[in-house]
This record gives structure tokens, sequence and C-alpha cells, in this order.
């Protein structure tokens, strides 16, 4: 019997562009029964070969036609760790495989480790699991051992999309030779050269991190609701969302407020129908609500969640975020706030009500894998057993 187990020392998340490592280890467990009269054939346990690589399965949903979702699906060698897909599934990502060992043997208690690393392309979709598509990024080791079959351990990970543009600015910042060219200076300490993944993180932070306050008026037919103000239009996975509402301008008044975090997951199909062209689906994954009748100012706080997925685009679906408000109004007189001197107010028995709908659309990008794998937890360690 022989155990693979598979170690993310990193976490379960990696950006595009970024390298992962998994070290990959093989133990024969020493067994209680074993005597010395063991032959030396019986003593060690020997496999063939192993090797890994990395796969993104792209799942379609049964509405986006069949030959859109499957145009590439022979772009890639079939190797001994191809997946199996049907017939709503592609491959869309698949690494070349790194062959980790050939002919290991091992005795009893002895264990061999091997460390798996492979850079995800820039390219690669993010882990996304929508309602129209689902992206699926596992790292696949294969193992055999002479005239048996292979077997196979999937290791699950999550990608998340870093912006093309700042990464492409970042390569560009890293291939520039203007400091090579000056002269050395032997008594300066030699700084380490950043990556283009370190650069783009940064322009990451500085984007989500510049203030950067719009001020919306929000009217009716009837006149002005509220006035909101969002502190600024970019956001990082795990960040709160604020802004304020002022009442003290409107001439409607306001009775309560919602404001949801939502996505806008819509399908690209080039040459489809004009009935199959656009497919949106709107999923929602915050919500705050508030009365806010009599108030001047309430204060809006949405919290983004960790698991979400930052915008992105590939040629078969774009996501994009956006706030969506609702705001329910009357122009019933009955609801004017009393004076301090009116003690007998009492509310309406009816109040006749509107509601209004409004969307704003804000940025959402990734977040330091780090911090995601902090706050959401899965195993990043997996086990099979070969016997």
């Amino acid at each position: 019997m022989i155990e693979v187990v598979a170690k993310l020392p990193h976490g379960h998340v990696f950006l595009s562009g970024e390298t992962l490592e998994c070290s990959v280890t093989f133990i024969h467990p020493p067994s209680p029964t074993h005597t010395v009269a063991q032959s030396h054939t019986d003593v060690f346990e020997s496999l063939a070969w192993a090797s890994a690589q990395i796969h993104c399965q792209c799942f379609t949903d049964s509405k986006v036609p069949k030959d859109r979702a499957s145009e590439n699906i022979s772009n890639f060698p079939v190797t001994a760790l191809s997946v199996h897909t049907n017939e709503n599934a592609r491959v869309e990502v698949a690494t070349k495989p790194k062959i980790l060992f050939c002919d290991l043997r091992l005795s009893p208690g002895q264990s061999k480790t091997y460390i798996y690393r492979e850079k995800i392309p820039n390219d690669s979709p993010p882990s996304y699991r929508g309602q129209l598509v689902k992206y699926s990024y596992k790292i696949t080791i294969g193992t055999q051992r002479v005239n048996s079959p292979v077997k196979l351990l999937r290791v699950p990970i999550r990608v998340l999309p870093l912006c093309e543009t700042l990464l492409n600015e970042a390569v560009a910042l890293c291939n520039d030779t203007t400091e090579e060219l000056t002269p050395a200076n032997p008594f300066l300490e030699i700084r380490k050269k950043e990556s283009p993944l370190e650069i783009a993180l940064q322009s990451l932070q500085n984007i989500t991190a510049r203030r950067n306050p719009n001020s919306y008026m929000i009217t009716n037919t009837w006149g002005r609701v509220a006035r909101f103000c969002l502190f600024k239009p970019a956001y990082k996975l795990g960040e709160d969302i604020i802004g304020t509402f002022d009442f003290t301008v409107a001439t409607v008044s306001c009775i309560q407020v919602s404001v949801s975090l939502q996505c806008e997951e819509k399908t690209i199909i080039e040459g489809a129908a004009e009935d199959n062209s656009k497919q949106t689906r709107i999923i929602t994954f915050g919500n705050f609500h508030e009365v806010c009748l009599g108030y001047d100012y309430t204060q809006l706080i949405l919290p983004i969640p960790l698991y979400v997925t930052p915008d992105f685009a590939t040629k078969l679906v774009s996501l994009t975020w956006r706030l969506h408000f609702e705001f329910v109004t009357s122009t019933n007189k009955g609801l004017s706030p009393p004076s301090l001197e009116d003690t007998d107010w009492r509310a309406p028995s009816e109040v006749t009500v509107e509601t209004m709908v409004w969307s704003l659309p804000i940025k959402l990008y990734s977040t330091t894998p780090t911090h995601v794998a902090q706050g959401v937890l899965a195993n990043n360690v997996h086990k099979l057993v070969i016997r």
C-alpha cells in the first residue's frame, strides 16, 4: 500500500500569472504484520511514474449553445491525466504535464517528497461558480504501478483574476533596463528586483485605496429624494462599501431605503441567434436595509464577501458589479415630521407609496491570496491510497 499526500503550503488561493507550489509525498506505511521472513520483493513498493498538471474545466448551462461552449475542446492533447468532460463541459486550461519521478521504490516506513511548481497562465479565467457558466480548477496528480491502472488525485484550487492592464504595465516596468545602464555603485546595497506580480499587486492596492468621493442626487417625478455620497468607486474583496444618505435636501419623504450588492453575469455569444445573443443573470450577495422616515442622515455599510469573484471577462461570459438601490417614497402630507411642541401627532393610518430603483456600477478587484485563504476555510491537504 502507498499513500499519496498532496499539500498546498501557501494555501489554496492563487492569482492569474502566479506560480503555485504543491508538495507531493509518497509514503509506504510500515505494516504491523511485517516480518523478517518476507521476501525482498514483498518488502518494497514500486511506482512506475508520477506527474502533475493543472486543469481548468468550463461548465455551461444547457441554454448556452453547444457549438459555442465546446469550440476549443480539442485544443489540448489527451494525456493520462485528462479530465472527463460531458456535453456541457470543456477543458479551458491545461498546462503541460510535469514528471515528478520515474521508477520509485519505497521500503516500509520510507517516504519521498517532490515539489510541483507551475505558473498559472496570465490569460486564464478565474474560478467562478455562476448560474450560466462555471470555471473550476484542479491540480491533477497521476501515478501508476506497472501493469496497473492509473490512479489520480485531484486537488481543488481557487484562481483570482488580475487586471490584464495592471499586469502588462508591471511586465513593462520589469523589462525597463534604464537603471542597468547607469554606473554601478559598489557601496550601495543591491535591491532585489520586484516581480511583475508584486508590482501589479501594489498598483491594485493604490487603485482601491484612492478616495474619490462622488455625490448623486436621487430624484423621482415628484422631486428630490436624497443625496447619496460614495467615497470611492473601486474596492477589493473583503472590504466594506461605505456611503452616506443626506435627506435634508429632500422634497419628497423617503420612508425606507435598501441597497443590494449584485453581480451581473452576461454570456457573450458571438454569431448566435438574436434571442440567444444576450443571456443575463443577476445575483445578490448582500443587503442593507434602513427605515429612514424622519432621518436627516444615515450611513450605508455593506461588506464584500471574500468568496465572490471580482470583475472579469472571457470570450464566453463577463461579470460586472453594481449597487442596486430601492427607495420607498411618499407624497402624503401627513408624513411631515411634527414640531417639538406638537405632542399629539399621530401617524396616518394609510400611506400611498411609490418604489423607485436605481443601479450604480462599481469596480471589484482581487486582493492578496493569503487574505482570501485565511478568510475562506478550505482543506489544503489531500490524500490518495493505492492498494
